[in-house]
């Protein structure tokens, strides 16, 4: 494989696969000794079309376990050298991994391993793709996406038009058998009143049974269609249903919404040109490309009072999460996230980057801190004169720093220029047209980015959406306002359809995201509340928020899975979410005073089993684990967290990958840190785990979580023996593999201020003040293989363990004991974990019983 060069590649090609199935495909790689690259981790990078069984591609917007990339549809990272867990050797040797889902049509793959940041070639061997199927693991054979088969009568999409252009709609169908007549897209145009405009139109065949459509054939399986429609004159508003000619066409489906663009004449990129153009440049050459007056530009420009009228969504959402802002005055420092106090300059080149933080460059470039400054008496001035600057400094396409294009920047800063322009009342008209011009530039990005569908099943796609409705409703004398606001609502509506789920809750891993996505909901039901889709926004919120409210722990946290930023008040949060509803009792003081019992046992949830110690005369107790869809992010599948009398002894590494980069960041998001079991040095990768069972016990209650993350090769469950108390539990890993020799190795991480030791070759020991947690080794099936303690070691990046993210940008020290046990064909162990000899002797009495033993031993032994 050649260096750097996205050209040099190997493509493999797989077929007669089974679609909605997990597939694992994994190969060899050999470094160079001389390669320099060691620690980067886009050091090459996987791509895979995933294709129809006659080898057409298909565009799926989401595969699970695979990113978007810009060369292939979809793909995974490869790491560097050094962030890979093996030893150094020479030359560098490790097997890579990538699991993915095979979503229904596709039954082939192509795959495209690409040189990208290497500085020496390297080597690929030993290819091989696996598959398993879905229901011998989990019985489960849900789709992985979302369909829309077609039939005679159609699925119609709507769009508002440009007065007097052309809209561009692009899409893909799945046939079976393909054909001249294997789907049509019927076209209707209204005039601006909502009355029908009688066909004929120009580019559509006209069939009285039928009406106006346009004919999509296959030529393949697979066919990408590109819908030109050129309106008459009076349409306002044009509706396109897809669907089959008759009833003996079946099976044909439209693989997802289609992507809505205009003419290239409209596009940011072609209004930006090659020059430097400044905001109020920008305006004049939209004016001269829509044929209108230069004059007209200053009608564009809204009153203040029509911007000041919109409601704001993303800093409604804001106010939401951290409370309301105060005004601030000008020259005081900026606290942003989650960093230090910083002075702002009199005169910033907008490049600064004071804390080498992503977060941070993310929150500055948002210009969100502006707000509070306009609203401090005598400094919009002030705030309008930092925009105006930002503006000057960053044409579009050449940034001052590259983050300032991230979307969720560029999303909350659009709405920053919208609601200065509604406070500063006496800006000059020079200054009302460059904040208008800067609205409409990013307008047209968000535009783009809804309209494409760029970010799908992402809160970023969210806010973008929820941005540019901001831009329409406050710039009503632009003539692509009411395209932008169809584009903005419907880009809602499918993001929320996408991510929420009426009676499923959310899907998201993370808690923490999970609360976000409500958040950015409660924001939107309020902005949309006299519309149908603010309704539906609300009764979706309402009714994932009692879910998220029981994840919290007494010590008022969410549990810390998947991303988890520091400094938030989740309590608080989610206190404030429910005000803003009137949802009723306040679980988190209800929690706060205690009950007058120990509660019973919480039924599993939304990917999560969660167990509250909490009754009057006794510190609290916590045990979280989780078992949500993991997709490409945090492997930590099956981990938890446990604490009892009031102390936090097992936990998460915890942090965000957004605050960290470089070895930090990977180690976050690997399975070193987090506790999790790892069989022959496999690290789990994308895949589901499910709840195969719970078994009510003495006074405890044992959970069996199935898993398929850990690849083909093995059968995995773990298996959690939780006394109702919460003053042990007992957690045990069974995997059954085809007759070989098996060594998984577990991971427990304690609290950095939880000292330990390894007490005798089996029992380790964790001190906390004057309050002790045995650990004994367990193993119902094999041999025990080890018990050892690690605490803060990063001589290697791919070999970091014992450390734990307590504040941005910082690891601190945690010890983490890490047990293995091995065996044969089935493997079962893990550890005894008490807190007390009477708890130890209940767990052993509990493990020796037969109501365990069909558990342990697993099916089929």
């Amino acid at each position: 494989m050649g260096t750097k060069n996205r050209w040099s590649r190997v493509v493999l090609g797989y077929s007669g696969l089974v679609p909605n199935q997990w597939c694992e495909f994994s190969f060899g790689i050999d470094w160079d000794t001389d390669e320099s690259a060691l620690s980067v981790p886009d050091f090459a990078l996987v791509g895979i079309d995933l294709r129809a069984p006659d080898g057409s591609s298909l565009d799926f917007d989401q595969v699970p376990g695979l990113d978007r990339t810009l060369l292939d549809p979809h793909g995974a990272w490869i790491a560097g050298p050094a962030l890979h867990p093996g030893e150094v050797v020479a030359p560098r040797t490790a097997m890579v991994r990538v699991a993915f889902a095979l979503p229904a049509p596709a039954a082939e793959v192509a795959i495209t391993i690409r040189s990208w940041r290497n500085t020496h070639a390297f080597v690929i061997g030993r290819p091989r793709l696996l598959q398993v199927a879905r229901e011998a693991i989990s019985g489960m054979a849900a789709p992985f996406r979302r369909r829309r088969p077609l039939a005679q009568n159609p699925e119609w999409f709507d769009y508002v038009l440009i007065t007097g252009r052309p809209l561009i709609l692009r899409g893909q169908i799945f046939a079976p058998a393909p054909g001249e007549h294997s789907a049509l897209a019927r076209i209707v145009y209204r005039d601006v009143n909502g009355s029908e405009i009688a066909p004929p139109y120009p580019g559509t065949i006209l069939i009285p049974a039928v009406g106006a459509f346009v004919n999509i054939p296959a030529q393949q399986q697979a066919r990408r269609f590109t819908l030109d429609l050129a309106p008459p004159a009076e349409a306002a508003r044009v509706s396109v249903g897809f669907a089959t000619w008759d009833g003996t066409v079946t099976e044909v489906e439209l693989l997802d919404a289609p992507e809505v663009s205009l003419e290239d004449g409209l596009r940011l990129e072609s209004l930006s040109g090659e020059d430097r153009l400044s905001s109020s440049e920008f305006l004049a050459n939209l004016a001269e490309r829509l044929g209108v007056s230069p004059a007209a530009v200053l009608h564009w420009c809204p009153p203040p009072r029509v911007a000041e009228a919109v409601p704001p969504i993303l800093a409604r959402a804001q106010a939401l999460r951290y409370g309301e802002q105060q005004s601030r005055p000008a020259g005081t420092p900026l606290r942003l996230a989650q960093c230090p106090d910083w002075p702002l300059p009199e005169d910033p080149d907008w490049t600064e980057d004071p804390f080498r933080s992503v977060a941070w460059r993310i929150a500055y470039q948002s210009l969100s801190w502006l707000w509070p400054m306009a609203g401090s008496h005598g400094d919009a001035e002030a705030a309008l004169r930092l925009a105006l600057s930002w503006s000057a400094v960053n044409p579009w396409g050449e940034p001052a720093d590259a983050l300032a294009l991230h979307p969720a920047a560029l999303a909350m800063r659009a709405e920053v220029f919208v609601r200065l322009l509604g406070r500063c009342s006496g800006a000059t008209a020079t200054h009302a047209v460059a904040l208008t011009g800067e609205m409409v530039r990013h307008g047209f990005a968000l535009a783009e980015i809804v309209g494409q569908n760029a970010l799908a099943r992402s809160i970023l796609q969210l806010e973008a959406a929820s941005a540019l409705l901001c831009i329409a409703r406050a710039l009503p004398g632009l003539p692509l306002s009411g395209h932008w606001l169809g584009l903005a609502t419907n880009g809602i509506a499918d993001c929320v359809e996408r991510l929420t789920h009426l009676n499923e809750g959310i899907a998201d891993p993370s808690p923490h995201r999970r609360l976000e996505l409500i958040n950015l909901g409660a924001a939107l039901a309020g902005a949309l509340k006299d519309q149908p889709l603010g309704g539906m926004i609300t009764r979706r919120v309402e009714a994932a928020l009692p879910g998220l409210s029981e994840l919290l722990d007494p010590g008022s946290r969410l549990p810390p899975f998947g991303d988890t930023p520091h400094g938030e008040d989740h309590a608080g949060w989610i206190g404030r979410l429910r005000a803003a509803f009137a949802a009723g009792r306040d679980l988190v003081a209800e929690r706060r005073g205690g009950r007058t019992a120990s509660p019973p046992p919480a039924e599993p949830s939304a990917g999560f089993l969660i167990r509250r110690q909490d009754s009057t005369g006794r510190n609290w107790g916590h045990f979280a684990c989780t078992y949500a869809t993991r997709g490409q992010g945090h492997r930590d599948v099956t981990s938890f967290v446990y604490a009892t009398e009031g102390i936090r002894w097992i936990v998460e590494a915890g942090g965000s990958t957004l605050v960290e980069t470089g070895a930090a960041r990977h180690h976050l998001a690997s399975a070193e840190a987090h506790n999790v079991a790892i069989p022959d040095g496999r690290e789990p990768g994308s895949g589901e785990a499910w709840l195969a069972g719970s078994t009510p016990l003495d006074g405890a209650t044992a959970y069996e979580i199935g898993t398929n993350v850990h690849g083909p090769m093995y059968a995995h469950a773990r298996i959690l023996v939780i006394l109702h108390d919460l003053s042990g539990l007992i957690v045990l890993d069974r995997f059954a593999a085809a007759v070989r020799p098996v060594t998984v190795e577990g991971l427990i991480h304690l609290a950095p201020d939880v000292l330990a030791a390894i007490a005798s070759p089996r029992r380790a020991m964790a001190q906390y003040g004057r309050s002790r947690l045995a650990f004994t080794p367990v193993v119902p099936s094999g041999r025990a293989a080890g018990l050892s303690i690690v605490n803060g070691r990063y001589d290697r990046p791919g070999k970091m363990q014992g450390l734990v993210s307590q504040q941005p940008g910082i690891l601190a020290p945690a010890s983490v004991l890490r047990y293995a046990f091995a065996g044969t064909d089935r493997v079962c162990g893990g550890l005894l974990i008490a807190s007390d000899t009477t708890a130890e002797g209940r767990l052993a009495t509990l493990l020796a019983g037969r109501t365990l033993s069909p558990i342990l031993a697993g099916p089929d032994s």
